[in-house]
């Protein structure tokens, strides 16, 4: 079957035929591959940043948001049949007994560093013609969700970030209603990141560097997030025109732009780092500051990373939910669809746009 992997050590990516999947347990599925978003953790792969080969193998099949359909189920499967949708989850526990999250079955918290990422980390991913996976770690997509769902995995890193937020947030001696919020970045995560918090009631502004008008604002503006760029807006004026900000949401990887924004969050306020920075930057902190704002005005700065079984589950219910809210929103994400070839392509960045998607489906026909 064709499959997209980097090769080791050269880092050389390119679609190999690889041997196709077969059920090996009575839980296991077997799924055709329909859809692949490509991220920036690929390019954070292919750059040598990020990323190995599943023990003893030379390649790792790419590919960690993946929209597919069932094929086959193993004799133990009963909540899935042929022509389900489904979208597996990423991150596999690690081996360690001693690791009260995996145990409880949240790798994403995992505390000793040894999972796996199917794409990612030791094993491989899901840009391929078909995969094998355990039940467990799947979940179905409706079928009204065909265009969409790709977006799963995308939306899962808010879902998670949120619910940790929400937790924080219980700490106050009152009920807090939804506020403002800043999304920081205008890309696939951050874009989905503003639905959710529009989703929960949040008046929320997307802060990001290109000025309008571009394909980003126009995108977040559709959905009703004002839209200011990071080059026509300082901080300060960016404070004053959103209000007293209660979520701060980055989605850059850029820890100059997340901690300079820092200033413009609100008392008991939370900043939530989901972006983790893909190149080296000289950050100038005023630290005494940064301390003094944190502790003044009891503010929390949150890091998140992957997502849990509730959050993929959250996620696809909110993908019903936001097209219904904003019809074409979503759909409006997604930028171009590609064949396995052009993964490199893809993967560089150069083509413009919001999302852009591997689809296998296209390439068969």
């Amino acid at each position: 079957m064709k499959a997209v992997a980097i090769a080791y050590p050269s880092r050389e990516v390119r679609v190999i035929d690889a041997p196709e999947p077969r059920l090996h347990s009575p839980t296991e599925v077997r799924v055709r591959t329909l859809e692949v978003g490509v991220c920036g953790t690929d390019k954070d792969i292919l750059q040598g940043l990020h990323g190995a080969p599943p023990p003893g193998e030379s390649h790792l099949v790419l590919g960690h948001e993946c929209l597919g359909q069932v094929v086959e189920v193993g004799a133990h499967v009963r909540d899935f049949r042929p022509g389900d949708l489904v979208v597996p989850r990423v991150r596999r526990p690690c081996p360690h007994a001693h690791c009260p999250a995996c145990c409880y079955e949240h790798p994403d918290f995992c505390v000793t560093g040894d999972y796996t990422e199917r794409g990612i980390q030791g094993a491989h991913g899901f840009c391929a013609e078909f995969f094998v996976e355990d039940m467990m770690y799947l979940h179905r997509a409706e079928d009204s969700l065909r265009d969409v769902a790709v977006l799963t995995e995308p939306l899962t890193i808010a879902e998670k970030a949120l619910r940790e937020a929400a937790r924080i947030q219980a700490r106050l001696p009152y009920k807090q209603a939804p506020g403002n919020a800043v999304v920081l970045g205008a890309g696939p995560v951050g874009q989905l990141g503003a639905m959710a918090l529009m989703g929960l009631g949040y008046a929320t502004t997307v802060y990001s560097r290109s000025p309008p008008p571009n394909v980003k604002a126009s995108a977040a503006e559709a959905v009703g997030a004002p839209y200011l760029s990071s080059q026509q807006v300082t901080v300060e004026e960016l404070k004053a025109k959103a209000g007293p900000v209660d979520v701060i949401y980055e989605a850059t990887g850029s820890s100059t732009v997340a901690f300079d924004t820092l200033r413009a969050l609100g008392p008991n306020g939370v900043l939530i780092f989901t972006g983790v920075p893909g190149r080296k930057e000289h950050l100038h902190l005023a630290g005494e500051e940064v301390l003094r704002q944190l502790v003044l005005w009891n503010q929390v700065v949150l890091g998140t990373v992957n997502a849990g079984s509730e959050d993929f589950t959250r996620a696809l219910e909110n993908l019903e939910r936001f097209r219904a809210r904003w019809p074409g929103g979503l759909e409006r994400l997604i930028t171009a669809r590609h064949p396995p070839e052009a993964f490199s392509q893809v993967v560089e960045g150069r083509l413009g746009g919001i999302k852009h998607v591997i689809s296998f489906q296209e390439a068969a026909r």
